[in-house]
């Protein structure tokens, strides 16, 4: 098959198409044949060194695909040769095949094209488990997240907004904000030329939102405090603008706040088969009927993969950017 290899950590430069052997379906583990890939910021981080697999896992980039199952491996019960799925991977996805395990793999939801499938469960394994299992937001409440346009944002978006919660988004530019807003933002700030603090105080009549998605970091830390309400939960996924910061932890007390975050790669497997299991229930039905959608910004050749991580480095894209064989 041919893959992505990454011989030396660094640049987009560095990655390189290689031909190899393809990888075979151990216990409890379907081969997919992929036709597409998505690409994820933990795939740039990986890139540059600072996000190692876990043990066991393949070194090749690529959290997530969606194909063809062409062989399933002893245990398997739920998915047969020839089925179509997605899946969340632990790595192997820059590739034309690729393993996951059983519980970690979905149906490919009707309607929906293997390019946009290939989309979903990075993204939406990372939005449900944050959002629902850990910061437990529930309909009627408000919810602020940063990054509303990248691939994250406008699935937390779409998510929120179909369950009967009220959403806020930050984005850099008019044109992003109106495509959050489009997907179902109640409101969409420009952060280059508002201070999304004092926007979603007025917004909320001073009281602030229930929780916050935050992949920035940095001085967004205080300010999230200051924009959290009574009660509020804010969950970190990433630190783009910096993990260590200098915080007033007296408003944590006084509105008795969570601030709590996680990373998705390292969770046991029961845990990621119990979000694909909830998403299976609760999020796959919305999306074939439409009510969800994801948003796809690009589409890369496998081998152009270089010029996909360079544009998801720019923040120049509205959605998902996926790699396809």
């Amino acid at each position: 098959m041919r893959y992505i290899d990454l011989p030396e950590h660094g640049g987009p430069e560095k990655m390189q198409l290689k031909e190899g052997a393809r990888p075979q379906a151990g216990d409890g583990e379907v081969l997919i044949r992929v036709a597409a890939a998505g690409v994820n910021r933990p795939d740039i981080v990986q890139r540059a060194g600072f996000y190692p697999p876990p043990p066991g896992a393949s070194p090749i980039l690529g959290l997530e695909v969606a194909g063809e199952v062409m062989a399933v491996g002893p245990g398997v019960a739920n998915f047969s040769v020839g089925d179509m799925v997605c899946a969340l991977t632990n790595g192997g996805g820059y590739a034309e095949y690729a393993v996951a395990p059983e519980g970690q793999c979905l149906p490919v939801p009707d309607g929906l094209s293997l390019v946009e499938a290939a989309a979903l469960p990075e993204t939406f394994f990372t939005v449900w488990s944050n959002l629902i299992r850990r910061a437990n937001l529930t309909a009627g409440e408000t919810l602020l997240v940063h990054g509303g346009s990248s691939g994250i944002g406008t699935a937390a978006i779409q998510i929120a907004n179909a369950m009967g919660v009220k959403v806020f988004t930050t984005a850099g530019s008019d044109e992003k904000c109106r495509a959050c807003e489009q997907l179902g933002a109640a409101l969409a700030i420009n952060y280059r030329q508002s201070d999304f603090v004092d926007a979603v105080l007025q917004a909320t009549d001073g009281e602030g939102v229930d929780v916050i998605l935050d992949m920035v970091g940095g001085d967004y830390v205080d300010r999230n405090i200051r924009a959290a309400a009574k009660d509020g939960r804010i969950v970190n996924i990433a630190f783009l603008a910096g993990a260590k910061v200098q915080v007033n932890m007296l408003p944590v007390m006084l509105k008795r706040l969570i601030l709590t975050g996680s990373t998705l790669r390292p969770e046991p497997a029961e845990v990621k088969a119990a979000i694909a299991s909830d998403l299976e229930k609760r999020v796959w039905p919305l999306l074939a009927e439409g009510k969800i959608r994801p948003l796809i910004a690009a589409t890369y050749a496998l081998e152009d993969v270089a010029d996909a991580h360079r544009l998801m480095e720019s923040s120049n894209h509205i959605g998902k950017i996926v790699l396809t064989t």
